[in-house]
């Protein structure tokens, strides 16, 4: 059927996140690959996306190890770093959607804290969806199966009308299982042409 209403991932989506990239300018590649090897830096991350506190679990996961301290702290201090830039034609697409009155969802594994300063500071068109499923929000996070259970509950689509991109092939592995339209994005142009290829958007509109 066609996808009647269209669900963004967020990051690598429409914004990248890249801690590594960060790091690897901030500290070196090998000094980023010791500490990455030695701490579980994404497992932190986690926490903050399933609900905990942004600040508080980054500075005190730092405490834990002395030895970075001061680069763990960087995950909160130099968040936005990670997080950008914005990915211009992905942003062009949720914004050729809404011009056109397309039902637009975000499900994205996020803190409630780095969102909201996401959003209100640097990318304005985060509070362009109509709806925003937010892990941290929901104490849930993908690829777990009660977060998509949770947007087909709320959303008053069926789940076979949903066309979902996301970058992370177990994120989407999840959505098929449980009858969404998925797309795996790998950049924006393919999405585009998804988008297109699905009568979504014409040509002219996936620029």
């Amino acid at each position: 059927m066609r996808p009647e209403a269209i669900v963004f991932d967020i990051g690598n989506v429409l914004i990248e996140w890249q801690p590594e990239r960060y790091y690897d300018k901030a500290i070196g590649e090998d000094r980023r690959r010791a500490m990455f090897a030695e701490i579980d830096l994404h497992g932190m991350n986690d926490k903050i996306d399933r609900g905990a506190g942004f600040r508080d679990t980054i500075y005190d996961f730092a405490e834990k190890y002395p030895d970075w301290r001061d680069e763990i702290r960087m995950w909160h201090d130099n968040w936005i770093e990670m997080a950008s830039p914005a990915i211009p034609h992905s942003v062009r697409l949720l914004t050729a959607l809404r011009a056109k009155g397309v039902p637009v969802l975000a499900l994205s594994n996020f803190g409630i804290q780095n969102f909201a300063f996401a959003a209100d500071e640097h990318y304005p068109f985060l509070h362009g969806f109509d709806t925003q499923y937010i892990s941290g929000h929901m104490k849930m996070a993908k690829p777990d199966h009660d977060i998509y259970e949770a947007v087909e509950a709320d959303c008053g689509f069926l789940p076979q009308a949903l066309l979902f991109a996301d970058d992370r092939a177990d994120n989407i592995e999840t959505a098929n299982k449980r009858g969404w339209q998925t797309h795996l994005f790998d950049g924006p142009q393919g999405w585009a042409d998804r988008l297109v290829a699905e009568g979504i958007l014409t040509h002219e509109e996936a620029k």
